[in-house]
C-alpha cells in the first residue's frame, strides 16, 4: 500500500515549515499550498522553492476561490492546516472554516488535522478573557469539522521549546536571562516542552493511524515534563552560573494585564494557565504521542538548551 498524500495549507509557517519537512522525510507524497495572496513575499515564495527543491508540489489555490481548494484537495488523502502564528487570529479561523467547507465538499479526505498544536481548547473553557478567544475560536473549528463528519486528529503539542525553554520562560526575550530569572509562583508547577521538528514527526505519524482516528493526540512524552524550576537547574548546570530568583506572585503576574496591549494580554493569560495553573498536566491522557510512536527519539529539554549556551 502506497504511502497517503498530504496536502499543508500554511506551510510557511513556524510549525508549518516543520510539518513539510516531516511530511518529506517520511516519505509521503507532500502538496503545499502556494496562495495567490502571497503577492510580493519573497521569504514566503522562497521557502516554497526551497519545499519545491526538497520534493513537494506546490499546488496554486486561494481563500477567496472556493473551487480552487476543492481542486487541491481533491489530489490527497490528508489534508494539515498549520496556519496559526504564536497568537491565533479571527482571520485565520475564518479561512480555516473555509477549507473545512472545501474538505467536506471534496469528500474524499481520510484525515483531517486543524490548526492547533498548543493547548488543548477542549479543557480551556474556563480561560481568562481576553486569551479565551484562542481557544473558543479553535473550538468553533472543531465543531465545524465533526459536524460535516470529517475525519480527524486533533494535535495537542503544549509549549513550542523555541517560544519557551530557551528563554527559560521569561516573557520578554527568547533568549536565557544572564543574571536574573522570574518563576511563576514557586517555579514547580509542571508544564510540557517540546522540540518543534518532534511535534512535526509525532503529527505526521498519525495521519494514516487508526488508534488516532477521531481523537485527541497528546503530545507529552515523560522526559519533556517539567518545571520552570527543573528548566533553570538545566541550564545552570550547562553554564555553570547561578542565577537570581525572583518569586512572582499570580496577584502581581496578573496586576498588569489591563494595561497592556491585546497581544500581550492574550499571552499574559496563556502563561497564567500554564504556570500557575498547571493547564497542561493536571489531567490523564489516553493518547499520548511517545506511548504510541516510542520509535521517536524525542529531543530532551537539556539537548535542546545546549543550542543556546
Amino acid at each position: 500500500m502506497g504511502k497517503c498524500r498530504v496536502l499543508i495549507v500554511g506551510g510557511t509557517g513556524y510549525i508549518g515549515k516543520r510539518i513539510v519537512k516531516a511530511s518529506l522525510d517520511q516519505g509521503h507524497p507532500t502538496y503545499v499550498i502556494q496562495r495567490r495572496e502571497i503577492g510580493l513575499d519573497i521569504d514566503k515564495l522562497q521557502t516554497l522553492l526551497e519545499f519545491k527543491k526538497q520534493g513537494a508540489r506546490l499546488v496554486q489555490a486561494s481563500f477567496d476561490d472556493h473551487q480552487s481548494l476543492v481542486d487541491a484537495v481533491k489530489m490527497v488523502d490528508v489534508v494539515i492546516c498549520t496556519m496559526s502564528g504564536v497568537h491565533f487570529r479571527s482571520h485565520n479561523i475564518l479561512l480555516q472554516l473555509k477549507l473545512v467547507e472545501a474538505i467536506k465538499e471534496a469528500g474524499n479526505v481520510k484525515r483531517f488535522l486543524p490548526s492547533e498544536f498548543g493547548m488543548d481548547p477542549g479543557r480551556m473553557e474556563n480561560a481568562m478573557e481576553p486569551g479565551r478567544v484562542t481557544f473558543d475560536e479553535k473550538m468553533e473549528v472543531r465543531k465545524a469539522i465533526e459536524e460535516a463528519n470529517i475525519p480527524y486528529t486533533y494535535v495537542v503539542a503544549n509549549c513550542f521549546a523555541g517560544y519557551f525553554v530557551g528563554n527559560l520562560s521569561q516573557m520578554d526575550s527568547l533568549i536565557p536571562p544572564t543574571e536574573k530569572v522570574r518563576f511563576y509562583g514557586d517555579g514547580n508547577v509542571k508544564g510540557v516542552f517540546m522540540d518543534e521538528y518532534d511535534i512535526a514527526t509525532y503529527a505526521i505519524k498519525t495521519i494514516d493511524d487508526p488508534r488516532t482516528l477521531n481523537k485527541t493526540l497528546y503530545v507529552r512524552p515523560p522526559g519533556n515534563i517539567l518545571s520552570q524550576r527543573e528548566l533553570v537547574e538545566i541550564w545552570e548546570k550547562l553554564t555553570g552560573k547561578k542565577l537570581e530568583k525572583i518569586y512572582v506572585s499570580a496577584q502581581e503576574f496578573l496586576a498588569p494585564i489591563k494595561s497592556l496591549d491585546f497581544a500581550s494580554q492574550v499571552g499574559v493569560g496563556h502563561f497564567y494557565h500554564i504556570f500557575y495553573e498547571g493547564c497542561l498536566t493536571n489531567f490523564e491522557v489516553k493518547e499520548e504521542a511517545s506511548k504510541l510512536y516510542p520509535e521517536v527519539d524525542y529531543k530532551r529539554m537539556d539537548e535542546y538548551l545546549k543550542l543556546y549556551v
